[in-house]
């Protein structure tokens, strides 16, 4: 599935990514490596296995787009060290031809030095016209750029033929700004409320689906 923000053309993967394909760069946003095993430390029963989709679906990503550069909008890991960042760092280690960026976002609190080590370059704030990246939303009201951010696990509420309701991950491309959906696994969702003018694309069955939401 495609999009077109301010001229250019992104394309949007059911694994939750974005690419543009004209700079070589791959969004994600919202990975929270680690939380499974923060959550199973604090006796919080996840299955481990649940670690593995994370890697396998960024593999995916990674063998299908083949980019230049892997761009994290904020909370790659969720909390303090833990094995599973060692887990990712042979993962960055394997795809040696394409860099890896993070723009830091309110759970990135390991220090400065392991993301030096595996490789990985940190932003507070990255430009690339016309974008803007971050990991909050930025006000639209201030923005010359537009702003793709993450944070928010963004979600639509989707009513079927029965009445029934579901909340479904979504990308979510406003006038001037749009979220990226989370990455990672038991992240939960943030339901948002698009306007008629805005795009909005679930994810259901690994599939992508443009979809008119009622305001």
């Amino acid at each position: 599935m495609q999009v077109e923000i301010f001229g250019e053309r992104l394309e949007l993967y059911p694994q939750k990514g974005v690419f543009w394909r004209s700079k070589g760069i791959l969004f994600l946003a919202d990975l929270h490596l680690g939380k499974i095993n923060h959550f199973r430390r604090s006796g919080i029963a996840v299955p481990s296995k649940a670690n593995d989709k994370n890697l396998e679906s960024m593999i995916d990503l990674m063998n299908l787009t083949n980019p230049e550069r892997v761009i994290c909008l904020g909370d790659l890991f969720h909390s303090h060290y833990n094995p599973e960042w060692e887990v990712f760092g042979e993962l960055v280690k394997h795809f040696n031809k394409s860099s890896f960026e993070l723009v830091l976002g309110n759970h990135d609190i390991m220090s400065g030095q392991q993301y030096l080590r595996k490789g990985i370059a940190v932003h507070d704030v990255l430009h690339i016209e016309p974008f803007i990246f971050t990991h909050h939303p930025l006000n639209e009201d201030d923005l010359m750029l537009y702003n793709l951010s993450g944070h928010l696990h963004p979600g639509v509420n989707m009513i079927g033929k029965a009445r029934q309701s579901v909340t479904l991950p979504c990308f979510y491309f406003g006038e001037r700004a749009g979220l990226l959906p989370a990455f990672g696994t038991f992240t939960g969702l943030a339901r948002i409320y698009p306007k008629k003018a805005d795009k909005v694309f679930v994810i259901v069955d690994e599939k992508i689906i443009e979809v008119h939401p009622e305001p």
